[in-house]
């Protein structure tokens, strides 16, 4: 175990570097494996570089975002730490690629899974030390299970970013406060409705000043086809993830049926 203090809130944060019960590159048919390399760059805290000049997004998490070369981007807390922390598991280290998803996004980024040498899973031991939060797409959510696990197992053990205050999950009630960024937001669902295709889910009466969560008509279709029904969620806490924005009051876009756990089974 090595421990530090951070220079943001002045927070001693240890790294547990556990491995040990996390998935190993056999994982059953959920990702196809596709490709190897050894890792000569660390961009950030969830980006690499391998020696054949593939960039590659971890895909599923979101490490603390750095500036790298943004004017007038402001570091997230512990933004250095989580990407000094990739470096000490996979820098000149050989590791290989496997995917569940799309494979590539729109800057031209493999969007893949990380296993080291010896079958460890990059991302488990990045989200088991609470050095990244889940975010998945649509069009990725392969382990989508096993990478919430860790993450609230790093979160109830307060390590790296859940011992900071900036990622604290954000009552519902209180949302408004943090629109234009990345949330986790809980409340209880008073309502769901469907209006012309679109559905919402509400937190509150007031849907122009409570907090709601939108899906969109072409996502719905999508996520009822895998068996999403919203008339389930009425009356049960959740906690939902996604980039809180203010329309009509503050929400979350749900495109996806993994940005929603339900907390009181």
């Amino acid at each position: 175990m090595m421990c530090y203090r951070s220079s943001i809130y002045g927070l001693l944060i240890c790294w547990v570097a556990i491995v040990a019960g996390l998935p190993a590159i056999a994982d059953g048919a959920r990702l196809q494996r596709d490709g190897r390399g050894i890792v000569v760059e660390v961009t950030d805290g969830d980006t690499v570089v391998l020696d054949n000049g593939t960039i590659v997004r971890l895909v599923g998490i979101q490490a603390p975002k750095l500036p790298l070369g943004r004017k007038g981007f402001k570091a997230w807390p512990l933004a250095d730490e989580s990407k000094e922390f990739l470096e000490r598991i996979v820098l000149d280290k050989h590791v290989t690629l496997s995917y569940g998803g799309a494979r590539m996004d729109r800057h031209g980024r493999a969007l893949a899974h990380l296993h080291d040498a010896a079958g460890n899973w990059v991302q488990g031991q990045i989200l088991r030390n609470g050095m990244a939060r889940v975010y998945t797409f649509a069009d990725n959510t392969a382990l989508a299970e096993d990478m919430l696990a860790l993450e609230r197992e790093a979160r109830a053990a307060r390590r790296g970013i859940w011992n900071n205050r900036y990622y604290g999950i954000r009552d519902h009630l209180k949302a408004s406060r943090f629109t234009n960024s990345f949330q986790l937001v809980e409340g209880r669902v008073l309502t769901a409705a469907t209006v012309r295709g679109r559905t919402y889910l509400n937190f509150g009466d007031d849907w122009k000043t409570d907090f709601t969560i939108y899906i969109a008509p072409k996502d719905g279709k999508r996520m009822r086809r895998k068996g999403f029904d919203p008339a389930t969620y009425e009356g049960r806490k959740v906690r939902v993830r996604g980039w809180l924005k203010w329309y009509d009051g503050p929400n979350i876009r749900v495109t996806h049926r993994e940005q929603i756990e339900v907390l009181d089974e």
